[in-house]
C-alpha cells in the first residue's frame, strides 16, 4: 500500500512539475505580449500582470512536492561538511519534521482560505476581478502534496 501511494504521488508530482514548466512559459508569453501591445499599439492592459502572478503562484506551489522528492531544493552544504555524520543525520531528520509541521499548517490554512473564497465568491480588487478560489485551490493542493511527500519521506527514512 505504501509503495502504491508513493508511486502515485511521484507520478502526480512529475506531471504537476512538467505542467508548471508549461505554465511558466505561458506566463512569459503573456508578459511579452503585454509589453508589445502597450509599447507599439498603445493598448491599455489590465489583466495580464494579475494573470501572470496567479500562474506563477500556481506553478510554484504545484512543483514544490516534485522538488522535494528530487531533493533539488537549496541546502546548506557548509554545515553538512562540518558536522559529524550522526549529527548531520539528526539535523536532516529534524529539518524534515519541522518542514512537515510547517507545510501541514500552511496546507490546512490554505484549504480554509480556498473554502472561504469559494463560499463567499471572493474576487480580487482589480478591474479584472478574477475569482480568488482558483489560486487558493492550487496553493492548498500544492502544499498538501508537499506535506504528503514530506510525510512519505519521513516514513521511508524510518523503514531504512
Amino acid at each position: 500500500m505504501f509503495s502504491l501511494i508513493s508511486g502515485a504521488l511521484r507520478r502526480f508530482n512529475r506531471l504537476a512539475a512538467y505542467t508548471s514548466g508549461i505554465v511558466i512559459i505561458a506566463s512569459s508569453m503573456i508578459l511579452v505580449w503585454q509589453v508589445a501591445v502597450r509599447y507599439w499599439l498603445k493598448w491599455p492592459t489590465d489583466w495580464e500582470i494579475e494573470l501572470c502572478v496567479m500562474l506563477l503562484i500556481i506553478s510554484t506551489f504545484m512543483s514544490a512536492a516534485h522538488t522535494q522528492n528530487e531533493r533539488s531544493h537549496v541546502t546548506i552544504e557548509a554545515m553538512e561538511s562540518l558536522l559529524p555524520h550522526g549529527v548531520n543525520m539528526l539535523r536532516k531528520h529534524l529539518a524534515d519534521l519541522l518542514s512537515l509541521a510547517f507545510c501541514a499548517f500552511v496546507a490546512w490554512n490554505a484549504w480554509q482560505f480556498f473554502h472561504e473564497a469559494w463560499v463567499d465568491g471572493k474576487t480580487s480588487s482589480s478591474m479584472w476581478a478574477p475569482k480568488l478560489w482558483i489560486p487558493y485551490f492550487f496553493v492548498a493542493l500544492g502544499m498538501s502534496t508537499l506535506t504528503l511527500e514530506l510525510a512519505l519521506q519521513n516514513l521511508r527514512r524510518k523503514e531504512a
